[in-house]
């Protein structure tokens, strides 16, 4: 299968032709929560990072009503090509729909990876995840859901352009509105691996420099509870409050050292243990697991892991959070121990990268703004030939499922940004709408369902995208490329129209991190040099 998704919609038939209804091409369950405190933690005393806004191109829909996909006049119903996976596969056609995803593991391994000399498994690199590592420049809502941008620009391949659908919520203290007192405490459990190969510099060392980080933050009404693995479990701190115990907090993680064999299952099992029986109502309930996730005694699999903490995780909704460390690093497996237990992901490689995560990526996660959100986005068969979604291979969700509310979805904190990449072919001489991206979401004190468009127009494209688009749609560009030049070694990866050689893009990267001035962007170009460097 390829790692991404390509339909092809058919020519418009004539007006009034019925619509054939289109059974789900599969079904896939990729539960997404907030990172770490959603809904939860207010830091303090870090620099932040705020976006500047950009005009919203295109009009939106504010009814919560669910309602039927949009149609097109002229061409209802649809045909294409078989997908080849079965012997009677559903036509293709012009939706595409996908959970919101706020993992940024992906590209963070990748860059530690490219930093030691090597190349990366091709199979760690999730294009969403390189794409949503960079900051936005979206315009934020006026309320509490969310604001949909579409735009997007023509490649050098003729006919196709990039599409991008963003996603935005507002940030927590927009307006003095929020708050430090508006948020509930949080009860968080960090589970922490102290087996042999964390003796390596740049993993217990920069973990123990991340708690630091994160107890310095925490309010005098936060709890703390600190667990080690290795070949067992030991609780460290019992469920603490911070008030007169931070010193003994920093104490408990100074002493942190290195043991023998890496058993995940005991130190996960004995979390959750920890934080169902310290579980305060009405607080954050967080279980944050930091390991190089090299399991290799107890359970080694994530499933069988996960099922030893099901009712933790169903009964009581504690979530949780997966930082990775380490340049052996077991990506798949902390992805789907965290995707499947309704959390997320990151990676941390050094202090600086630390601080990201606990200083400015925590931040946007004060408040919860969306549960169990999910995008859908349609093209207008007139103006598109073929489309593919750039990544987000475990996050698709059956089109028909966009409205069932009991399918689930990503669930996002405030200030955050959400990215889709689109590779599109227009047809020849195409004019008025083409696409049109709507994200629907459950309000998270309610649950009330609700739902926000933007649409675009053919016009609107940008010329060339090199010269012509704005600099946040080409770094957008450039981190989605670049993954797709280190997945196309895969062998069944189809290259992206309008890419360019790593030394051409790492100059892009170059200029935009001059029009920028943004270190990250640096960062980027020097990844994508180094992979240059390795790839001849």
């Amino acid at each position: 299968m390829k790692s991404h998704e390509e339909r092809t919609p058919a020519a418009p038939r004539a007006a009034g032709t019925a619509r054939r209804a289109r059974p789900a091409r599969r079904r896939t369950y990729a539960r997404l929560t907030a990172a770490l405190l959603a809904g939860g933690v207010l830091l303090t005393g870090c620099g932040s990072g705020g976006s500047n806004r950009a005009a919203e191109r295109g009009t939106k829909g504010t009814d919560s009503r669910p309602r039927p996909a949009a149609t097109f006049p002229g061409g209802e119903g649809l045909q294409g090509e078989s997908d080849g996976r079965r012997a009677s596969a559903p036509p293709a056609d012009y939706l595409s729909t996908f959970a919101l995803d706020v993992d940024t593991a992906s590209y963070g391994y990748a860059r530690r990876t490219l930093a030691d000399g090597k190349l990366p498994d091709p199979a760690t690199v999730r294009p969403e995840e390189f794409v949503n590592s960079f900051r936005q420049d979206y315009r934020e809502p006026d309320g509490d859901g969310f604001s949909v941008t579409v735009d997007g620009a023509r490649t050098t391949d003729a006919n196709w352009a990039l599409v991008r659908v963003g996603l935005a919520t507002r940030t927590a203290n927009q307006g003095g509105s929020e708050g430090e007192e508006a948020r509930p405490p949080a009860a968080l459990t960090f589970v922490v691996d102290v087996s042999g190969s964390m003796a390596e510099p740049g993993r217990l060392d920069l973990v123990r420099t991340s708690m630091n980080l994160m107890t310095d933050q925490l309010r005098e009404d936060d709890s703390v509870a600190v667990v080690t693995f290795s070949g067992k479990a030991q609780t460290r701190l019992p469920m603490t409050r911070v008030e007169g115990h931070r010193d003994q907090i920093h104490r408990v993680v100074g002493a942190l050292a290195t043991a023998d064999s890496t058993n995940v299952e005991a130190g996960v099992t004995r979390g959750y243990e920890v934080a169902v029986k310290s579980l305060r109502p009405g607080a954050t309930n967080r279980v944050v697991l930091l390991s190089d996730a090299l399991a290799n005694t107890g359970a080694t699999s994530a499933d069988a892991i996960l099922k030893r903490i099901a009712d933790a995780r169903t009964e009581h909704g504690i979530t949780l959070f997966g930082v990775g460390v380490g340049s052996e690093y077991n990506d798949a497996f902390m992805e789907r121990l965290a995707d499947k237990g309704d959390g997320h992901t990151t990676y941390v490689s050094d202090t600086e990268g630390a601080r990201k995560v606990f200083c400015e990526d925590l931040p946007a996660q004060v408040r919860l703004r969306a549960r169990d959100a999910k995008a859908q986005v349609s093209f207008d068969p007139q103006n598109v030939e073929r489309f593919r979604l750039i990544g987000y291979d475990d996050r698709r969700v059956a089109d028909d499922e966009f409205r069932d509310d009991t399918v689930d979805g990503g669930e996002v904190g405030a200030g955050h940004t959400v990215t889709a990449l689109y590779a599109v072919r227009l047809r020849p001489g195409a004019a008025g709408h083409l696409a049109t991206a709507t994200v629907r979401w459950l309000d998270p004190g309610t649950r009330a369902p609700h739902e926000e468009s933007g649409r675009m127009e053919a016009a609107a494209l940008w010329g060339d995208l090199w010269t012509g688009a704005p600099p946040r749609l080409q770094l957008t560009a450039v981190a989605a490329y670049f993954a797709s030049a280190l997945r196309e070694r895969e062998g069944d990866w189809e290259r992206l129209p309008g890419a360019v050689p790593l030394a051409g893009l790492a100059g892009h990267a170059e200029r935009l991190a001059g029009r920028t001035e943004d270190p990250a962007v640096r960062q980027l170009a020097l990844a994508v040099q180094q992979a240059g460097r390795l790839t001849g």
